[in-house]
């Protein structure tokens, strides 16, 4: 017998991947060939050429922008706008991404939609932060693009700019890049983007992520950093805001974990912490995870929903999904939410918020004491083989109201909804679009209402949606 040559120990473990990779991506190419389609990296790169070649700043007064969920709504770092971004629309046949970008006047009710050269592809659960550096910048990382057919997926490791002043977008390469990704979450603090978890699905495998990369907005460049102590697992869709004292808190979020071939198992994390670098310095410093108790009110677990900063320590969050199991044959129902509530970030209280004719400037907690250092009840998975299956947590604490629905001085309230739009200007709360199901039908909002935080005596109607012409 010969002697075996240790170089080519692990070779034929490799071909065979190589062979099973080689035989999936023909197995592609012929069901791309029966819907029509072509390969999604072809699409990105057609779209981005496309883009590079138009070389006129085309802006114009529109109508409200289409039906939409897992878009952007930020508000105007300097002037009383806000700012929406890309985002997704099913119709039940085929999927639609966006890379419109709109802004909003406030005190005109009016929408802009600005066309500049180059920009991003259509893109949906990225991310996109407002600064008031050079007359306005809007920050945009990941995110994914899918096919119409939504057997395909193309996920995002880009940074771009827009330049208000100069109404111009600018692609951003430079080492150090995050792997591609959607559902994660980003911020600025101290002239650094923080960016935090997510996920990247390739219909074969799932990888959710719990690392955190920071971007120097001076120097253009990006830093992974390894931070001491126990932190989050791996999720994407957290909640991520910054304190008041210079630490970061990520709560929340959604991850899978496979348990056999196509079963899953599905979970809403209801942990919280804090991120703090050392001394506050953010490039040189040391960077500690800290795990924290918030009180208050207990927030049913859920997923999907908004949080947005209100000046001076406040943090609003509204609505979400959570999926029941209902029988042993791993049937889900969705249950949908339109509960507002408050976040004290410096006493980690969670209150809920009740909109009442009546009501003055505070929060009521609807008879739950607030009981220092309560965590959240330990959370249940369940199988399941969705995108936003969750675990089935303890029963709510507080009532959810019903569009439309009163209960002594209670008024109107949106109806239930995940993956919305919030934004706060000026104290007044906002909020879009976004999306919900009802017997198995997924429906696509594009309404508008807004809130004023000082006053909670009504959510007001800006612009109604008629799910009739759902198209």
């Amino acid at each position: 017998m010969g002697k075996k040559d240790k170089k080519n120990k692990g070779k034929g473990a490799e071909k065979t991947a190589a062979k099973t990779e080689k035989k999936l991506c023909q197995k592609l190419r012929k069901r791309l060939a029966t819907l029509g389609e072509e390969d999604i990296e072809k699409i990105v790169k057609d779209i981005e050429a496309e883009e590079k070649r138009k070389n006129k700043v085309i802006e114009k007064v529109v109508p409200e922008p289409s039906r939409r969920a897992n878009f952007s709504f930020v508000p105007h770092p300097d002037k009383d706008q806000l700012i929406l971004f890309g985002g997704e629309f099913y119709d039940g046949q085929k999927t639609k991404m966006f890379n419109d970008l709109f802004f909003y006047n406030i005190a005109k009710n009016e929408w802009r939609l600005i066309s500049a050269p180059g920009a991003p592809p259509p893109r949906c659960s990225h991310q996109m932060v407002p600064l008031s550096a050079d007359k306005g910048q809007l920050w945009l990382f990941g995110g994914e693009f899918s096919s119409a057919s939504e057997s395909q997926f193309h996920h995002y490791k880009d940074l771009w700019v827009f330049r208000m002043a100069e109404k111009k977008w600018e692609k951003v390469v430079c080492k150090d890049t995050p792997p591609s990704r959607s559902g994660h979450r980003m911020i600025c603090v101290k002239k650094h983007l923080v960016v935090f978890g997510g996920f990247h699905d390739n219909l074969r495998e799932c990888k959710y992520y719990n690392d955190v990369h920071i971007f120097n907005l001076e120097t253009y460049s990006w830093k992974r950093i390894e931070p001491v102590g126990t932190g989050p697992s791996p999720r994407s869709g957290c909640q991520m805001v910054p304190l008041p004292d210079g630490g970061i808190l990520i709560s929340g979020g959604y991850s899978k974990q496979t348990v056999k071939k196509d079963v899953d198992k599905g979970v809403v994390h209801t942990d919280s912490f804090v991120l703090t670098p050392d001394k506050n310095d953010f490039e040189n410093g040391k960077w500690k995870w800290s795990r924290v108790k918030t009180c208050g009110v207990k927030i049913s677990p859920r997923s999907s929903f908004p949080l947005c900063l209100a000046p001076p320590h406040w943090a609003y969050a509204f609505g979400g999904v959570m999926d029941i199991d209902q029988d042993e044959d791993d049937d889900m129902e969705s249950e949908f939410y339109n509960d507002l509530y408050v976040l004290n970030l410096e006493s980690m209280t969670w209150r809920t918020v009740t909109v009442s004719e009546k009501a003055s400037n505070k929060m009521d907690v609807e008879g739950e004491q607030e009981v220092e250092g309560v965590e959240m009840e330990e959370e249940k998975v369940l199988a399941d083989d969705g995108v936003f299956k969750v675990t089935q947590g303890p029963a709510r604490s507080v009532p959810v109201l019903k569009e439309g629905s009163s209960e002594g001085s209670v008024v109107f309230t949106p109806r239930p909804r995940m993956s919305c739009g919030m934004a706060v200007k000026h104290g007044v709360l906002y909020l879009y679009g976004g999306l919900f199901e009802k017997d198995e039908v997924q429906y696509t909002l594009a309404d508008f209402y807004s809130l004023d935080l000082k006053k909670l005596n009504e959510w007001k109607i800006i612009l109604e949606d008629n799910l009739l012409n759902h198209d």
